[in-house]
């Protein structure tokens, strides 16, 4: 089916972008779900704004004692970990990337719920400022040192750069299928393995058209077995759920 640009005047005022980039995880997930052997798992996961996630959390509940309520030094043991006030080295005002994340991630939940993979749909905001590009560049190159797939699915018509490109140019490596200047619109399937002692990165990418079909990319759950994610389905999906000409 043909790909849509979502951000013209005719479409945007009937449907928002974000819309598209708020259902679209979902599908995947659905036409993921009917692949995946039964240890793996795939979920959507949607941050807006300046939502991160965290690992480790400190929550206030009601009835929770104040500050000053809490036990003090005693007998030369530190009881809580307070902070001691200490100047900071640096103190300048500054505006924290502020970016919508779009993406799909499979687990491994034999292996104590691993992160496999990921899709990665990329939002406007993504590539609007050198900071929050730098940010996704830096992302994904972290997961593919920890040796998950990516695949990074871009539509965005509104920004011009190729975030696959600044991730090629960000591992001093070239990818032959990438024109000068950069397509505007691609998707590509990223993975890392190490086959003989020494990291491989390899890449499947491919230019997007508006009004032609969106090509299907490999999502690569161990070194040795990818399921296909289909984007032209999924994708048209999304657009017939939202009722999206």
């Amino acid at each position: 089916m043909p790909l849509r640009d979502h951000f013209r005047d005719s479409v945007k005022l009937r449907h928002s972008w974000d819309e598209l980039h708020g259902q679209w995880p979902a599908m995947m997930v659905v036409q993921l779900t009917r692949l995946l052997p039964p240890q793996y798992a795939a979920g959507p996961q949607v941050h807006l704004g300046s939502a991160v996630e965290i690992d480790v959390g400190a929550f206030e509940f009601n009835g929770a004692r104040s500050h000053s309520d809490w036990p003090q030094r005693q007998n030369g043991n530190a009881a809580t970990a307070t902070w001691a006030a200490v100047e900071p080295t640096l103190r300048v005002e500054t505006d924290l990337p502020d970016v919508d994340e779009y993406e799909v991630r499979i687990y491994d939940v034999a292996f104590e719920r691993r992160l496999v993979a990921a899709v990665e749909l990329v939002s406007p905001s993504n590539k609007d400022r050198p900071e929050t590009r730098r940010a996704f560049v830096a992302k994904c190159a972290a997961l593919l040192q920890k040796n998950v797939s990516l695949a990074i699915v871009d539509v965005v018509t509104v920004r011009d750069c190729n975030l696959y490109a600044e991730l090629l140019d960000f591992l001093g490596r070239e990818d032959p299928s990438v024109s000068t200047p950069p397509s505007n619109l691609y998707a590509v399937a990223c993975r890392g393995t190490i086959p003989r002692k020494r990291w491989l990165l390899e890449a499947w990418h491919r230019p997007l058209t508006i009004g032609q079909p969106l090509p299907p990319l490999p999502l690569w759950l161990a070194d040795d077995f990818a399921v296909t994610l289909d984007l032209d389905a999924t994708y048209e999906e999304t657009c017939q759920v939202l009722r999206m000409a």
